[in-house]
């Protein structure tokens, strides 16, 4: 009775929520509702950062990479091609899909520290490319003066931020469901089983490389899909937006918002957001040092929703030794 009382809690909590960020650009200025846009484009990175570091269990510091590759292809549709955002959502998410399917064989088969250290590798190539491939990225300076864009066919371009904005939030809502669904389905619960104990699922005969390559791929298309909301949200984009201290940030929001949820995510990365964008007002020049001392403490006060529990994968145990039959006793749900 009480798991469905929490339930309960949770979906009252999270309407109010929905319903506050609705009303939002009607009760805050434009400069206000401009910083929302972007953040609710970092929270949906958030949200592929948590499906990797949580769910299939490979803590991540490189999602900056396919939110790079969607934005850019993004800017060069819209400036070139087509100002529709349902035709540059999805390009930005295809160009973040094919990233993480070509790194998929340098980080599928690495665990702990090494996938994170991996992971940042690319996330720096991919800034470093970015620099230098002036004839398409703009190299430093970046890409400016984007068509603001039209949701649809037929439909006027979103000329305000708060156009902008609801856009956006749609935008979010929509994947943001999408990944809940997919998670509750077969796939889902596998991806769970094998972070939880590899050697387990691939006794039970389950190719658990597959698994992960496809959460590797999903994610890569979210965060594409988040870089075509930057750039609607800002109309701008430069190298600067993808380095090590936004990669940084996504993961401690995801920390900080429990790393196997995607609304703790969500929550997680908007408040880091937040929290990074009131510190440079308040502290110049100290807001990074802050932000660090709040990681550290984060992983180890509150250890049961970050990376030490959950982001990576349990060792072998004696259980895991058994015969494949006993193992598909112990979990028959994933057989049904």
């Amino acid at each position: 009775m009480s798991g469905e009382v929490l339930r309960r809690a949770r979906g009252g909590i999270a309407a109010l929520v929905l319903v506050g960020l609705v009303v939002a650009p009607w009760v805050v200025d434009d400069y206000t509702t401009a910083i929302l846009a972007r953040t609710l484009a970092l929270a949906l990175v958030g949200v592929s950062v948590a499906l990797l570091t949580g769910v299939a269990g490979m803590p991540t510091l490189g999602q900056t990479a396919p939110y790079a590759a969607g934005a850019y292809a993004c800017a060069v549709v819209g400036s070139r091609i087509s100002d529709v955002g349902a035709v540059q959502v999805a390009v930005a998410a295809a160009a973040g899909a094919v990233l993480a399917a070509l790194t998929v064989p340098l980080v599928v088969h690495a665990r702990g520290v090494v996938v994170l250290m991996i992971t940042l590798a690319i996330g720096e190539l991919a800034v470093t490319v970015l620099g230098r491939w002036r004839s398409v990225t703009g190299g430093t300076d970046g890409l400016a003066g984007i068509a603001a864009v039209r949701p649809f066919w037929g439909l006027p371009p979103l000329a305000s931020d708060r156009a902008r904005y609801l856009y956006a939030l749609v935008v979010v809502a929509t994947l943001v469901g999408a990944v809940l669904v997919l998670l509750r389905t077969r796939a889902g619960l596998l991806l769970r089983a094998g972070r939880d104990d590899e050697t387990r699922l691939r006794a039970s005969g389950h190719r658990v490389s597959l698994y992960v390559s496809g959460a590797h791929v999903a994610a890569g298309a979210i965060a594409g899909a988040a870089g075509s909301l930057l750039v609607v949200a800002q109309q701008y984009i430069s190298p600067a937006d993808f380095g090590f201290d936004t990669s940084a940030l996504l993961l401690l929001g995801v920390v900080i918002g429990g790393t196997a949820s995607v609304g703790g995510a969500l929550v997680g990365a908007a408040l880091v957001i937040a929290v990074r964008d009131w510190l440079f007002g308040v502290l110049p020049g100290h807001a990074p040092l802050v932000l660090g001392l709040l990681f550290v403490a984060t992983v180890y006060l509150l250890p049961g929703g970050g990376i030490r529990a959950r982001g990576r994968r349990r060792p072998p145990t004696a259980r895991s030794h058994q015969p494949a039959t006993a193992e598909r006793a112990t979990i028959p749900e994933l057989h049904r």
